[in-house]
């Protein structure tokens, strides 16, 4: 899909809208092409995810406009356009929204509420990527509303597919007191610049950029990005320069990697030659075919830092000079922002007490005086149509409509006088938006899990919502140590929630118990928000669903019982060791039988149990399945154990156990088939590939063979020495391929209910 040259140059760094006219025309041939089934899903799939429209999860039988709907994927050919006249040939989806810097103002909320009601659910949703999302979208509606997002300066182009995402940047910029310089005006440059550009449109996968003024501060998380900006000053001649560490290669997902710094000042001039640059390189020399490896950190980890660098610096080298690289800077301060209202103190009168809770969490104090940033707490990012227009007329009210969303799924309203803070509160409360909480561990972070999600294992907006409620209930009288945590929720282990992030951070998984699958979320603790992302958490154990607040509870009561003075809550978990935090969670690992508590069977919001029909009970079952699940349990063992040795900085250890924990579980699926399989790893690993892998029994309908992948890979490189980073990698390699191994053995199980034999062990 590359993008037309001559559109591309004709459009004005800050002008993209005549392109997204024609786009958005495009677009809509291509949607009557495809219901005439005169083009391919598959093209057709990656076109309309370039224009943000993804499809998202239903359950049979939805009922869509007061009637019952039979939902159909997108028609194979003409023929199926005729299945009856409450047949829809599109399942209702969700249009992501891009939002550069999370920049908006009163208008945009607007048209943003218009949108909501007339299209979608009437709740538009904040990402942790500061775009929106609006969620079911029927596809045929696209068009007309990405052209009234057009009409006021808003794309939804390249917001999903193998493209440059949306581009963040810290929402204080330009009113930090601690930032180097306003990153604003180049987030937006960099983000108009790379729209649609010839030289992105051939990636492999997405590609992330984030922009931050400040090195120690968590606005930008830097380091979770393909590409991470932050401000820089430099004396050169005398005269000082502004510029900006740049780091490449950092990255969630299921096993996350830290970013890479590329250089330590990149003069200002050379951001956008140097981004282009770079994703040449990505381009030219990413992955193509496994898409599981098509990141631009896993061509950084083949090729090393040095190598990549060499690379771009070439390709810089040899770009054909662009007079865009560096015409925007001549406007550098056409985004600096002016307030509405005169700066006044905030007047020493009595208060309320929810205004002195909000005040004490939502309010920012700008570099100038006077001047506050008022945050806007959003439960789980969710804004109502009703909420955003009040919200427009607040911002015009007290400001120039200067408002931000954040990567924390909430909004901020800045260059507010202190003295209107109590008129603003007032306001926010009326409309149901004037809760305190603001990057406390109340203001809890979250995906869309299974609400809507495909990929979704466990209900992480459910767990949230809980999670929430419970911790603001007893806000007020919270040790502050613990109100400063922060608490992150992903429905599965690709970190959209980014829980890697976290002080406490939770991902869906499940287990199988019986004749029922059970929702479980790992624990993954140890994570550093602050330092744009300094550190990464690891998965220390998997909890059924429903005893996630009982981990919070205790992890959180201990902290404040037994931190020394001024230490950090990962720190504290260091100290304590991952072994004492385990046996702090034994008892809540077990699962009762069905009979004894069904409330385990369900999950957070969701009243069903999670079942795979009934298995039969027999004896040879039972001594089959705790065969397996005692193997698998070994295999989770070892992994924990490597998470210590990694604790200890032995390295080389925690990568070796890593490999005997994927080993561990492979050689437990594969006796399954093959009771009387060797004790020799290069039989575990060619009977695995045979039995498993080459089948896909072992794909998961999530990753595809992305967790196998994992496993061979590491048996090709076991006798390599570990680094730091590669032992770190493997250990979160291990388990998810052990996640993988239970979700395989749940297929076994249910393979041998339907047939109502056990699986085949023959030779």
């Amino acid at each position: 899909m590359k993008a037309s040259n001559s559109l591309w140059r004709e459009r004005p760094l800050e002008s993209p809208l005549p392109d997204l006219v024609r786009e958005i025309e495009i677009y809509e041939t291509e949607i009557e092409l495809r219901k005439q089934g005169r083009m391919d899903e598959k093209l057709f799939a990656e076109t309309r995810l370039r224009r943000g429209a993804y499809g998202q999860r239903y359950d049979n039988g939805q009922r869509w406009n007061g009637k019952e709907t039979q939902i159909l994927p997108f028609p194979s050919s003409s023929t199926d356009l005729t299945k009856g006249p409450n047949t829809v040939w599109d399942a209702p989806g969700m249009e992501r929204i891009k939002v550069p810097f999370g920049g908006m103002n009163p208008e945009q909320l607007e048209v943003m509420a218009e949108l909501a009601e007339e299209y979608a659910d009437g709740i538009a949703h904040v990402t942790t990527r500061q775009d929106f999302q609006l969620h079911f979208v029927h596809i045929e509606d696209t068009p007309a509303l990405m052209r009234r997002l057009a009409a006021v300066g808003i794309t939804t182009r390249e917001a999903c597919g193998n493209s440059v995402r949306n581009v963040t940047a810290c929402p204080f910029s330009g009113v930090c007191s601690t930032e180097s310089f306003d990153v604003t005006p180049y987030a937006k440059g960099l983000a108009f610049f790379l729209l649609g550009h010839p030289d992105v449109q051939d990636f492999g996968r997405k590609f992330k950029v984030a922009f931050s003024g400040c090195k120690d501060e968590a606005c930008g998380l830097v380091n979770m990005h393909d590409m991470g900006v932050i401000a820089a000053k430099r004396i050169v001649d005398g005269v000082e320069k502004r510029g900006f560490e740049l780091y490449i290669g950092g990255g969630l997902g299921t096993v996350p990697h830290q970013a890479k710094l590329f250089t330590d000042f990149l003069p200002e001039e050379e951001l956008l030659p140097t981004s282009q640059a770079i994703s040449r390189v990505f381009a030219k020399l990413g992955e193509k075919k496994n898409r599981n490896r098509a990141r631009i950190k896993f061509l950084i980890a083949q090729l090393g830092i040095e190598e990549f660098k060499r690379l771009v610096l070439e390709e810089r080298a040899t770009l054909p000079y662009d007079p865009r690289w560096t015409e925007y800077l001549a406007e550098i301060h056409a985004t600096d922002e002016t307030p509405l209202r005169p700066s006044q103190p905030l007047v020493d009168s009595p208060r309320t007490e929810s205004f002195q809770r909000w005040y004490k969490t939502n309010i920012l104090h700008q570099r100038q005086a006077g001047y506050v940033t008022a945050t806007i707490a959003l439960p789980l990012g969710d804004i109502t149509a009703d909420q955003l227009r009040s919200l427009a007329d607040i911002a015009r009210r007290f400001t120039k409509g200067t408002v931000r969303t954040t990567v924390d799924q909430n909004i901020v309203l800045r260059w507010v006088s202190e003295g209107d803070l109590p008129e603003v509160h007032a306001a926010l409360e009326a409309i149901g938006l004037g809760a305190p909480g603001a990057g406390t561990i109340v203001d809890v972070t979250s995906c869309p899990g299974t609400d809507t999600c495909k990929l979704g294992i466990s209900a992480s907006r459910g767990l949230a919502s809980e999670l929430r409620q419970r911790l603001a209930e007893k806000s007020h009288t919270m040790d502050e140590a613990v109100q400063n945590l922060h608490i992150k929720v992903s429905g599965c282990f690709n970190s959209c929630g980014q829980h890697h992030l976290a002080d406490l951070g939770f991902y869906g998984v499940s287990r199988h118990s019986g004749n029922y699958t059970v929702p479980h979320f790992q624990v993954v603790l140890g994570g550093d928000w602050t330092h744009n992302g300094g550190s990464y958490g690891l998965a220390v154990g998997a909890i059924p669903a429903k005893r996630i607040p009982i981990v919070v509870e205790r992890l959180t009561g201990r902290y404040v019982a037994e931190r020394q003075k001024s230490e950090s809550f990962q720190a504290f978990i260091q100290r304590v060791g991952k072994a004492e935090i385990k046996n702090m969670m034994n008892d809540l690992t077990s699962i009762p039988s069905h009979d004894v508590d069904p409330t385990i069977y369900t999950d957070w919001g969701d009243s069903r149990e999670f079942t795979i029909g009934d298995i039969g009970v027999g004896e040879c079952a039972g001594e089959v399945v705790s065969h397996a699940e005692f193997g698998l349990a070994a295999a989770e063992r070892k992994v924990f154990e490597a998470q210590l040795a990694l604790d200890q900085n032995s390295y080389q250890q925690a990568g070796e156990l890593a490999y005997a924990s994927m080993l561990q579980a492979a050689k437990t699926l594969v006796e399954e088939q093959f009771y009387d399989v060797p004790n020799e790893p290069d039989r575990i690993v060619e009977e695995f590939r045979t039995r498993f892998y080459d089948t896909k029994l072992f794909w998961d309908q999530y990753a595809g063979g992305k967790f196998g992948h994992y496993f061979l890979r590491a048996h090709e490189k076991v006798n390599e020495p570990y680094t730091s980073d590669e032992a770190h990698r493997r250990v979160e390699e291990a388990q998810l391929v052990i996640e993988a191994a239970h979700a395989c053995y749940g297929k076994l199980l249910a393979a041998k209910s339907t047939l109502n034999v056990l699986p085949g062990k023959s030779q």
